[in-house]
This record gives structure tokens, C-alpha cells and sequence, in this order.
């Protein structure tokens, strides 16, 4: 099935039935959010591993990211990063 035929059939379906279009559109928002998620993740773990840090830092920048999955990138970005900038 093509993109085009994809979207022509949501769209037949959201005139048919306003009500039935909100699951593909969850659905999309979900896997955007999932996608977004991922590519935070292994930025996070490029830029860990990239880092000037030592390797012991680095491991444990890398277990914590994987420890704390959202958490650990984020604070990698906001605390990790500027104190490698010091080092």
C-alpha cells in the first residue's frame, strides 16, 4: 500500500466517520514521540562516548543513560556536558 493510498483511505474514513480517525493519529503522535525518543537517546550516548571525559566517566555516563533511560540523556545534556567543557 502507498502513502498516497494510506492517506486517501484516512481520509475516506475521517468523512465516513470523524470518530475513527483518532486512532491512526494516536498512533502517529506515539511513533513520532517513540522516534524522537530514540534519536535523543543515541545523541546522548554519540556525544557520551565523544566526550574528553575519562573512560571510567564515560561508563558511567553510559550506564546511567541506560539505567535512567529519559533521565539520564537529559541530565548528560544539562549537567555532563558542561562540566566536560571544564576537564
Amino acid at each position: 500500500m502507498t502513502l498516497y493510498n494510506t492517506f486517501t483511505a484516512a481520509a475516506t474514513l475521517a468523512v465516513q466517520d470523524p470518530q475513527q480517525i483518532w486512532g491512526p493519529v494516536v498512533a502517529a503522535v506515539l511513533v513520532i514521540a517513540m522516534l524522537a525518543y530514540v534519536i535523543f537517546f543515541l545523541a546522548a550516548l554519540v556525544s557520551i562516548l565523544g566526550s574528553r571525559q575519562s573512560g571510567g566517566m564515560k561508563l558511567v555516563w553510559i550506564i546511567f543513560a541506560f539505567c535512567a533511560p529519559f533521565l539520564g540523556p537529559v541530565l548528560w545534556f544539562l549537567v555532563g556536558r558542561k562540566q566536560n567543557a571544564f576537564t
